[in-house]
């Protein structure tokens, strides 16, 4: 295919963002010498504030970051739990099993503890410089951009619901128009309030100053006033939940595809999904069949929907299930799934999850009535990565969107409304419980040739996300797409699983194509049990995926950004 955009080229470093001003806020970070963690932090924060319509600084913000001196391989969460008070049975009692929107769904924030943490372990900059971009646009405004503009007049009744955020997301009582300057001064006070705290205890170096910018979210003004407001409100938040949080470094979970060594996040998240479903696809000749061909999509679809059968029955929180990863990742395991991959007949609905010990087939649990005429909802989140001019690389996904939770008056963030991706019902794996993580969607991922960084990536997008993922990493790695041509190619994703989000919708069968895929793909499609749907051509709701590919050979970076939604690229 033509792309739409060039390929951004550089031989220093490389930025991918899912906002264009982020990819600036980091390249500017990168350009007065702060390496990719500095970089990262930065986009990462100013998404928090360009795209606070699905991501918040209030969120969550899961990492993979790969440190060229030691050639290793980190991953923080940047995942919050449940309040101390909730029960494993609150919402049955409460609500009949719902969870709903709003306050009592709210997870502790992970993503500043994440930010800050990050920051500290690897990077070299204070929080102050890597926030200045960030408190900008917070407190003197971007211009509105078009797709968050249309998100937002199509949640007014969301955002109506709490007086909090129609003040800011609908100021004089109506949805911005494009172009409009965009103000959020509550959350540029709160992140000053946080670097003015940093500046205090800077006498004392600069990691006693993070530590005092962390402290001032979890255990000062901040977390006193968002969690007095959520008692007055009736959620279950106290003060004690944001003073004994902290943000947890996690083991990658690893696999070969090729040369390559993929690291996805772990089962806390819907991670481990990815290096799943690439084994499953291991045993076909998938450039043989051809990119976008019937018997491509066909395979490909399968193989994710027999990852999704067991995301949905093992997946939780690693602190409380046990999740057989060894068993799940083998060779042997792989094997076995790949034969329930019928060449011209689909699952009608969730294939069964399997037992990765006996090889058999097992009965899928927590299954919601199907739903037939309802569309999937969008995902929330961005996405961005870093690789700057030492070799290290940072892929993040931050999320949380602004339309199910209340804005925090006079603070001016969300408190995670994560809990959305829990499920009532005990039995399951990523059920309700106090200190527990929800099983998150978003899932940064990264990939090494010959120990160095060599492809981060990653998208918004909910349930989408490893479906945009995993078709983006073939189209490079399979196919030898440009970085560009890659994330541009067409895309189809399946709904056939119960979704990850709050009501947990299933929609046996269901596959979407993009427009430019041939009308006779998806007759064929159909014809093998396929229930197809067709998007517009180029739909955000296909994902947005930003890449980065490393050329060690010619020491070129290659970045890509996908026009889907506002991502863009800057390398130098």
């Amino acid at each position: 295919m033509t792309s739409k955009r060039m390929t951004i080229m550089g031989t220093r470093h490389v930025v991918a963002a899912g906002h264009y001003l982020a990819a600036h806020a980091a390249f500017e970070i990168l350009e007065a010498g702060g390496n990719a963690i500095d970089a990262g932090v930065a986009a990462g924060l100013a998404i928090g504030v360009l795209q606070t319509e699905k991501v918040n600084i209030g969120g969550v913000a899961p990492q993979i970051i790969y440190t060229a001196k030691d050639r290793k391989v980190y991953s923080i969460d940047g995942l919050g739990v449940w309040p101390r008070a909730v029960t494993p049975d609150y919402f049955l009692k409460k609500h009949g099993g719902k969870i709903p929107p709003g306050v009592e769904r709210s997870v502790v924030p992970a993503a500043p503890d994440a930010w800050i943490t990050a920051l500290s372990r690897f990077g070299t900059m204070s929080f102050g410089e890597v926030a200045t971009a960030a408190i900008r646009f917070a407190s003197k405004g971007f211009p509105m951009y078009p797709l968050m503009a249309e998100f937002i007049a199509d949640n007014t009744d969301n955002y109506s619901r709490w007086p909090s955020s129609k003040k800011v997301f609908m100021p004089g009582g109506k949805p911005p128009v494009p172009g409009k300057v965009f103000v959020q001064a509550d959350l540029g006070r709160t992140l000053q309030y946080m670097v003015d705290q940093e500046r205090r205890a800077g006498r004392k170096g600069r990691k006693a100053g993070l530590q005092a910018a962390r402290d001032a979210f979890y255990k000062g003004d901040i977390a006193r006033d968002v969690t007095k407001w959520i008692t007055r409100q009736g959620g279950l938040m106290r003060y004690e939940d944001f003073a004994g949080f902290k943000v947890n470094f996690e083991p990658t979970v690893k696999s070969k595809f090729g040369n390559i060594e993929l690291h996805a996040c772990g089962p806390w998240s819907q991670g481990p999904a990815l290096p799943m479903a690439l084994n499953i696809l291991k045993g076909y000749d998938l450039k043989a069949l051809g990119h976008n061909t019937p018997q491509y999509i066909h395979v490909v679809t399968e193989a994710l929907k027999l990852a999704f059968a067991d995301r949905h029955h093992y997946f939780g929180d690693p602190k409380f299930v046990k999740v057989p990863l060894t068993g799940l990742l083998s060779e042997k395991y792989s094997a076995w799934r790949r034969t329930l991959i019928r060449d011209r007949e689909a699952w009608p609905g969730m294939p069964p999850a399997g037992d990765p010990k006996s090889l058999t087939a097992l009965q899928n649990i927590c299954m919601p009535p199907p739903q037939s005429e309802e569309a999937p909802g969008p995902g929330d989140t961005s996405y961005l990565c870093v690789i700057d001019r030492h070799g290290n690389a940072f892929s993040a996904t931050p999320s949380d969107g602004s339309d199910k939770s209340p804005i925090i008056p006079g603070v001016g963030i969300v408190c995670s409304g994560r809990g959305t991706q829990s499920w009532s019902d005990p039995s399951h794996p990523s059920s309700v419980a106090p200190g527990k993580r929800p099983r998150l969607t978003p899932n940064p991922a990264l990939a090494l040739k010959n120990g160095k960084a060599y492809m981060p990536f990653g998208t918004p997008g909910g349930d989408v996300q490893i479906q945009a993922m995993i078709q983006v990493f073939l189209n490079v790695n399979v196919f030898g797409m440009g970085v560009q041509d890659a994330v541009e190619a067409p895309r189809f994703a399946s709904y056939s699983y119960p979704g990850s989000f709050e009501p947990h919708a299933y929609f046996p069968g269901r596959l979407y194509l993009e427009s430019r895929i041939a009308k006779e793909t998806g007759n064929t499609l159909a014809a093998m049990g396929h229930k197809v749907y067709w998007w517009d051509d180029m739909t955000w709701l296909a994902g947005s995926v930003c890449t980065i590919v490393n050329d060690h050979a010619q020491g070129v970076l290659h970045g890509g950004a996908d026009p889907r939604r506002p991502a863009y690229v800057l390398g130098w």
